[in-house]
């Protein structure tokens, strides 16, 4: 009458009847649950930690922007920079070449007024040493034509 199924299932009941007797089941649910709740904070934690990071990366990002206008501003510096130097310089070089041109104008100018006097030295010179010929000579009027003209032909 009783085979040996009827005998397996009324202890399988038998056996949920102690454990549910012993409160096995309430502790298989707080384990459960402890895992769930552990579970549920390390959720929590890495919902925490991922606010974190993405807030640490909007500020490095507005650091990288204010950097990289930062950099273009030191960029546009020194270019306004380099093009008033180049400016400077070239007024500098400007000036230095007409204190240049206007130092060698005087000096040709010098050499001129020396080349005039020395031109001035020679003819007077060579007129006195005619007249002082002419006078020595006794024939005024020819070698004074004479040296005249050889005065003539020396300062053309």
């Amino acid at each position: 009458m009783f085979g040996p199924e009827f005998w397996v299932g009324a202890a399988f009941f038998i056996f949920l009847g102690i454990l549910a007797w012993q409160g096995v089941p309430k502790k298989i649910l707080a384990s459960i649950d402890a895992r769930g709740e552990k579970i549920a904070a390390q959720l929590g934690e890495a919902e925490r930690l991922r606010n974190e990071a993405a807030a640490l990366l909007k500020t490095y990002e507005a650091k990288r922007a204010q950097a990289e206008k930062d950099a273009a501003e030191i960029v546009a510096a020194a270019k306004a920079e380099a093009i008033r130097l180049e400016a400077e310089a070239k007024t500098k070089l400007e000036d230095f070449v007409k204190r240049r041109t206007a130092q060698a104008e005087m000096k040709i100018q010098q050499a001129e007024a020396q080349a005039t006097a020395e031109v001035r030295s020679a003819a007077v010179d060579l007129a006195t040493k005619a007249a002082a010929s002419i006078l020595a000579a006794g024939k005024a009027d020819d070698a004074f034509s004479a040296g005249l003209a050889e005065v003539k032909a020396k300062l053309n």
